[in-house]
């Protein structure tokens, strides 16, 4: 069972997704910069650069995000059809795909998605789509019967890993809830000004409670009184049958951020060397271009034989490498130079593992190739910053 623990750290909301006494996952989101992901704004194209076949657009307060000229879901702001020739100055509804990374500008899409617990809407591709996680054959034939029955011309839906747990009537409710909210965005756009947000996306603290799965939260601990308020007014409106699980805390002499040792925690997930139980160590080194993790046997003492130490050690590194994308939130480009393995059957074992383990993220991560160097290339979706950059963002906020 998981909890979310959710308070306030070093001038930023900062929230932990532990399953046991092992933390998984951690966001943090600084008071005064909040995320602009999944965020829709009316953006003028302020540039189109044609050998790279995209546009830049500006979409207010000095941001301007990177579109891809194939993009073919772009919606002009005052709602005339798309001609499929985008020019300097026209002013369209997009919404942030991607945050910024460094110098990499934020990416931004013109396929809006409105995103529920069970459903997204989607204004890209108009089919219905299903989690590749959900496997119960029946149940997808039932629902994409019902969910043709509903559909509207204008939008397609992606029924999400959670849809199978809610009832018949969560369902329903959630799917009028978001095509609501995606027709009053479309409409709103026609009277807006240029640069107008259309819509703010959630706190990351509340997208982590929408996105968790259903009945895997045994608790939500916040000790803030406004996170507190804001939780419950959206377990009310959304997640009803979730509101017994807000817990307010409350201890002058150990606060929530001394019991669940976030000093700590941070240090571990930022720092370079992970040790495993056997002995051995990982060294991760994130970049801007790819992220590269060295497996070493370290201090390995085992009285096996070289080839089983070396599996051992593999094998383990596989589980940790796992939990470490993960808590660091690493993306897109992953190199991993296991300890060398003399035969094809267990460089295959080692894959097959390190693919199980990586098909539990809810992040799309996938084992691409051991490379000639034996080198095994992982990608995983960027979609927030890692944790490093994210806590060099809070850094620099809070100096003076």
């Amino acid at each position: 069972m998981n909890k979310l623990i959710i308070t306030r750290w070093n001038g930023s909301v900062i929230t932990l997704l532990q399953s046991g006494k092992e933390t998984v996952q951690i966001d943090i989101e600084p008071e005064q910069n909040h995320s602009v992901l999944g965020n829709i704004y009316i953006g003028k194209v302020s540039n189109i650069v044609k050998n790279i076949n995209a546009a830049f657009v500006d979409i207010g307060n000095g941001q301007t995000g990177y579109l891809s000229l194939n993009d073919a879901g772009i919606h002009y702001a005052d709602d005339r059809p798309y001609d499929g020739k985008l020019r300097q100055g026209d002013e369209i509804v997009v919404q942030v795909e991607r945050e910024a990374v460094k110098t990499k500008a934020p990416v931004l899409t013109g396929n809006l998605n409105i995103t529920g617990r069970y459903f997204v809407l989607t204004t890209g591709k108009k089919q219905i789509g299903f989690s590749s996680k959900i496997t119960d054959q029946d149940w997808k034939r039932e629902m994409k019967s019902y969910l043709e029955s509903v559909k509207e011309d204008g939008f397609g839906m992606i029924v999400r890993t959670n849809a199978p747990n809610g009832t018949m009537e969560e369902l329903e409710l959630e799917l009028e809830l978001l095509k609501d909210s995606l027709k009053k965005i479309l409409d709103s756009a026609k009277h807006r000004t240029c640069y107008s947000l259309l819509y703010s996306s959630a706190p990351s603290y509340l997208t982590g409670l929408r996105d968790s799965l259903k009945s895997s939260l045994e608790a939500v601990i916040t000790d803030e009184p406004d996170i507190y308020e804001a939780i419950r007014a959206y377990l009310t409106r959304y997640q009803p049958e979730d509101s017994e699980l807000l817990t307010w805390y409350e201890d002058e002499l150990l606060p929530l951020g001394k019991l669940y040792r976030i000093e700590k925690t941070m240090e571990e997930a930022l720092g370079k060397r992970v040790w495993l139980k056997s002995g051995g160590y990982l060294v991760i080194e994130p970049t801007e271009a790819l992220a590269v993790i060295d497996v070493n046997t370290g201090k390995y003492s085992g009285k096996k034989a070289l080839r089983d130490t070396i599996m051992k050690v593999n094998l383990e590194a596989a589980g940790e490498i796992g939990h470490q994308l993960r808590l660091r939130n690493l993306s897109g480009i992953i190199i991993i130079d296991f300890i060398d393995m003399e035969t094809e059957e267990d460089r295959r074992i080692l894959v097959e593992r390190l693919e199980e383990i990586l098909s539990g993220d809810p992040v799309k991560t996938t084992v691409v190739e051991i490379t000639k160097l034996n080198l095994v290339e992982v990608t995983r979706k960027k979609i927030r910053k890692p944790l490093y950059e994210q806590a060099s963002q809070m850094k620099e906020k809070v100096s003076p």
